[in-house]
């Protein structure tokens, strides 16, 4: 599902836990970061890294491989609560390995949170969270800020 203008707005300040994934893409990485931010805190609240439910990796460890991926998606925490896997700087490379795990995603697994930078319409990451049954997609344009952001 694609998320644009009040709608993803919304959702980054009332992310839905029950999600397969989210994809946030955009030209301005700093925009990108806020909003990543923004929505894993609402997810899971300030301690999730104190408490071992936010595990974070980079799009280039997922381009040979979705086993790393896999694996702590389907990780089991300590704490109670909300779990999400963030991959930073996903590309089209890594798109194989996204899919593979999107594909093994049950309920109680992880969250995967993917940022990317700029991606075309025909984006096969995309494509794939657009496309998804259970996953959102919001792309941030170079925009100005609207008065729900600000």
């Amino acid at each position: 599902m694609k998320l644009s203008g009040r709608d993803a707005t919304a959702y980054f300040r009332n992310p839905q836990p029950d999600r397969t994934g989210l994809l946030i893409f955009g030209e301005d990485s700093m925009r990108v970061a806020l909003r990543r931010a923004d929505v894993l805190r609402a997810l899971l609240g300030e301690s999730a890294e104190e408490e071992m439910r936010l595990t974070r990796m980079s799009g280039s460890d997922l381009r040979s491989e979705a086993a790393p991926l896999i694996d702590a998606m389907k990780a089991i925490g300590f704490f109670p609560g909300p779990r999400a896997v963030f991959v930073e700087g996903a590309t089209e490379t890594t798109a194989p390995a996204i899919t593979a795990a999107l594909e093994d995603w049950c309920d109680g697994d992880a969250q995967i949170v993917v940022t990317a930078g700029a991606l075309k319409a025909t984006s096969k990451l995309r494509k794939l969270f657009e496309g998804h049954r259970n996953c959102v997609a919001i792309g941030l344009y170079d925009d100005p800020p609207s008065r729900q952001e600000v």
